[in-house]
C-alpha cells in the first residue's frame, strides 16, 4: 500500500502551488467535522525514549483516550500496552473504552475509523509517510521535529494537511516556553534595535551511516524499521533493542536523520526564524563553510533583510544581535543587554544567584513590552495547545507550514556541510536559484514507501 503515490507529480503540484499562496490558508478557523465535546482518541506511532515522554504525558489529559500504540520492537510495543492499559485500569475517574490495541504497521492506527488523532515519534525518515496517511484519513496530527528528513516532504506534508484540513502541531516545544516567547518579542518590537547577527548553538552534521554489523535479536522487525530508506546492518545504536534510556543514534546518520542540524537546529532555528517573523518562510542564501567536509560548525543561513545566521558555540541556544543590544535565549536561560549594560538575566543557578529565570524574563517583559505592537501567539504547554485547537479547528503553536519552514532551514544548512554548496534560495518557490541540485530535495524511496 502506497499512502501517498503522486511521487515527483505531488512534489511539483506542492511546489507550484506554494508559489501563488506559501503555507496561507484564507481563515485561522477551518471548519470542525468531530464534535468538540467528544474526548480525542489517540494512537501513537513509535515507542522510543522521545514517544514514552509523550504517551506519559498525553494519557494524563482527561479528554485524551488513548486507544493504540505502535512499534516495529515487540518489546517497546507491549510495553507501551501494558502502560496504557495499566494506566487506566488504576484510574477511577476516568476509563477506556476497551483495552489499547498494539500493532507493527502504523496503517492499522492511521486507517483506523476511529481514531482522532496520532501521535508521530518515529525516526525522522517514517515522519512524512505516517503523516501524511494519517491526514489523509482524517486524523490530526502531533509530530515531533523535524518535521520531515527532506524539503520535498516539508512540502508535499503541509500539501496533505491543508488539503485535508487538519490540525498538525509540531513539537518544537520552545515555542510554548515564556522565555523563547518574551525573547522573541523583545526582538520583533525593536528593543535591540535592528538585528544583524544571530548565532545558534547545536552539535554536529549528519554523516553516512557506519556502524557495524551486530548480531539480530528476536522481536525486531528491521525491514520495516529501515522502511523508505535503505536497508543497513543493524546495529543497536541505531535502534537499541527494548526500552530506550538514551536518544539513539540514528539521529547522527544522514540515511534517517540530519544530525544535530536536524535535532536540535531544528529547535534553536525555529526560535531564530520566530524572533525574525519568517515564519512560513526562509533564508535566501546558504553559505558553506571553509573545508566543508570535515567543518562542525561555521555554515550560515542569510535572510532577505541581510540578517546572517550562523552555526557557532558560545550562545545558550539563540542569541540576536542588534544595534542596540541583544537577546540570548535557551531552555532555562535569558539574558537581556541595552547598550553594553545587562539589563536582566537567568543564565543557571551557579552563573546567576539570587533571582530566577521566571523574575528575569518577567521583569523585562514588564518594562520593555508593556506597550508591544507585536504580540506573539501564547501557549503554556504545547501538548495542551494542540488538544485545544483539535477541538477549536485553530492553527496551533507550531502549525504545520511554520513546521516545514524551519524544517527546511535546516536542511538547507546540512547542504552547506554536506555538499560545501553556496546556495541561493527562493524561500518562496521553494526552489534553488543557484548553487543546489535538485536531486539533494528528496531522496530514493525504497519499495512500497514514496512520498
Amino acid at each position: 500500500m502506497n499512502p501517498n503515490p503522486n511521487s515527483r507529480r505531488h512534489f511539483i503540484k506542492a511546489a507550484s502551488a506554494s508559489i501563488a499562496a506559501p503555507f496561507i490558508l484564507p481563515s485561522r478557523i477551518w471548519s470542525a467535522d468531530t464534535s468538540p465535546n467528544s474526548r480525542i482518541r489517540m494512537g501513537f506511532v513509535g515507542l522510543g525514549k522521545q514517544a514514552r515522554g509523550l504517551l506519559s504525558r498525553f494519557i494524563q489529559y482527561p479528554e485524551v483516550e488513548v486507544v493504540a500504540v505502535c512499534d516495529v520492537d515487540t518489546t517497546r510495543r507491549t510495553a507501551g500496552q501494558k502502560f496504557v492499559n495499566e494506566y487506566y485500569a488504576a484510574k477511577k475517574d476516568i476509563k477506556a473504552g476497551g483495552p489499547c490495541a498494539a500493532v507493527n504497521d502504523f496503517r492499522e492506527i492511521t486507517t483506523r475509523k476511529d481514531i482522532d488523532a496520532v501521535c508521530i515519534a518515529t525516526p525522522d525518515h517514517w515522519h512524512a509517510i505516517i503523516t501524511i496517511s494519517a491526514v489523509s484519513n482524517g486524523k490530526d496530527v502531533y509530530c515531533e521535529k523535524p518535521l520531515t528528513h527532506n524539503i520535498h516532504e516539508a512540502l508535499a506534508v503541509v500539501d496533505a494537511a491543508r488539503s485535508n484540513k487538519r490540525v498538525l502541531q509540531t513539537g518544537s516545544m520552545q515555542r510554548s516556553m515564556k522565555e523563547f516567547r518574551v525573547g522573541c518579542e523583545l526582538v520583533r518590537n525593536g528593543v535591540i534595535g535592528e538585528v544583524k547577527t544571530i548565532t545558534t548553538s547545536f552539535g554536529d552534521p549528519a554523516k553516512p551511516n557506519a556502524f557495524p554489523e551486530e548480531p539480530m535479536e528476536p522481536g525486531l522487525d528491521w525491514d520495516r524499521w529501515c522502511g523508505p530508506g535503505p536497508v543497513v546492518a543493524y546495529n543497536s545504536e541505531l535502534s537499541p533493542r527494548g526500552e530506550c534510556k538514551n536518544f539513539p543514534a540514528w539521529r547522527k546518520t544522514r540515511e534517517y536523520g540530519g544530525g544535530m542540524i536536524t535535532d536540535w537546529g531544528a529547535h534553536h532555528i525555529d526560535i531564530s526564524q520566530w524572533g525574525l517573523g519568517m515564519d512560513e518562510n526562509g533564508p535566501v542564501e546558504v553559505r558553506a563553510p571553509a573545508d566543508f567536509e570535515n567543518a562542525k560548525r561555521g555554515c550560515q543561513l542569510v535572510y532577505a533583510n541581510g540578517v546572517v545566521l550562523t552555526h557557532a558555540d558560545g550562545s545558550p541556544g539563540a542569541s540576536f544581535y542588534g544595534t542596540e543590544g541583544e537577546v540570548h535565549v535557551g531552555r532555562g536561560k535569558f539574558k537581556l543587554i541595552l547598550k553594553g549594560e545587562v539589563k536582566h538575566a537567568f543564565m543557571g543557578k551557579d552563573e546567576s544567584k539570587g533571582t530566577s529565570l521566571e523574575r528575569e524574563y518577567t521583569l523585562a517583559e514588564r518594562e520593555y513590552l508593556a506597550n508591544a505592537k507585536v504580540k506573539l501567539y501564547e501557549s503554556k504547554d504545547q501538548l495542551a495547545d494542540f488538544l485545544k485547537c483539535v477541538k477549536s479547528r485553530e492553527k496551533p503553536i507550531c502549525d504545520v507550514g511554520i513546521g516545514a519552514s524551519s524544517a527546511i532551514a535546516c536542511h538547507l544548512m546540512n547542504f552547506g556541510y554536506w555538499h560545501g554548496a553556496n546556495i541561493k534560495w527562493d524561500p518562496t518557490a521553494h526552489k534553488f536559484i543557484s548553487g543546489g541540485n535538485d536531486k539533494w530535495l528528496t531522496r530514493e524511496y525504497r519499495g512500497e514507501w514514496k512520498v
